[in-house]
């Protein structure tokens, strides 16, 4: 079902990313994705999704732990935020960036506070329990797969990559290409938050 959800979400971004571009609607308007949650964050505060309203989001699923991809993406991204900040500073505090780990057994709180330091001081790192966690990601259509552990037990994550940036009442609006260079990213977010 997690992997039907993925194809009809990915096929539905590509098919939106061949559209004109004078269209000038968001390419995730009117996706079934986002909404509440509940979670607990680095400093040990619960946040609600509400906590952001009028803000948009940039949200990205990953974790700690990653051996590769996500500190690379993360990475990315962040530079491409802070090109937004320095380009527009007004509108770079309208955004939020958010990362909610898929690993909540080892991204502990500690964990994930020094994590999210890493990359920008304004990202924020959320956490919940491994049943909170799999709901959200589902709501968020992220599709995440503990591997078997070896016999060190030691394991990964299998995840798909997306960055989604969501409006300020929750709403999706685009995915953000976290490959990309921190300038495209950083056009790509303003493209959209506005």
């Amino acid at each position: 079902m997690m992997n039907r959800l993925f194809l009809t979400f990915a096929l539905a971004t590509l098919l939106g990313a061949c559209q004109p571009t004078a269209d000038t609607r968001p390419p995730l308007e009117g996706a079934r994705m986002g909404g509440a949650f509940l979670l607990t964050n680095q400093d040990g505060r619960v946040v609600k999704d509400s906590d952001f309203a009028g803000q948009y989001r940039l949200v990205y699923f990953g974790y700690a732990h990653c051996p590769d991809v996500c500190p690379v993406d993360l990475q990315k991204l962040m530079r491409g935020f802070a090109l937004v900040e320095q380009q527009d500073a007004t509108l770079a505090k309208r955004i939020q960036p958010i990362f909610i780990t898929v690993d909540p057994d080892r991204d502990t709180q500690p964990v994930l506070k020094q994590f999210v330091a890493a990359f920008h001081p304004r990202l924020i790192g959320l956490r919940g329990t491994p049943e909170e966690t799999a709901a959200v990601a589902k709501r968020y259509a992220v599709f995440f797969q503990k591997t078997p552990a070896d016999a060190a037990g030691s394991y990964r994550i299998d995840h798909n990559r997306m960055t989604v940036l969501y409006g300020p009442k929750g709403e999706p609006l685009s995915t953000i290409p976290e490959a990309a260079s921190p300038e495209e990213i950083a056009a790509a977010i303003r493209q959209w938050a506005k």
